[in-house]
């Protein structure tokens, strides 16, 4: 986080939202951390926010992932031969 003014308190809800991600993947340090939780503590659309975005991961997390087809692996192999027999 940047620099603050004597008389800034606490984050906006932009530098809020900024670190929603680090937060989840817990890759704040001690004072981000408090900083944000005393934000959310406070703020009901960055609440929702974070429980949306908290959600959304979880979906994608369980979503299915689908075998490409054998006529993709194919053109993709090809492509990458072709480009890799170029370059050297």
């Amino acid at each position: 986080m940047g620099a603050r003014d004597a008389d800034s308190v606490g984050l906006t809800c932009r530098e809020a939202i900024g670190l929603l991600a680090d937060y989840l993947e817990s890759a704040l340090s001690e004072e981000e951390i408090r900083e944000l939780e005393e934000h959310l503590a406070g703020c009901g659309p960055c609440q929702a926010y974070l429980n949306t975005y908290r959600r959304t991961k979880d979906l994608t997390g369980k979503a299915e992932r689908v075998a490409m087809p054998e006529e993709m692996k194919g053109r993709l192999r090809t492509f990458l031969l072709r480009a890799l027999s170029s370059d050297g």
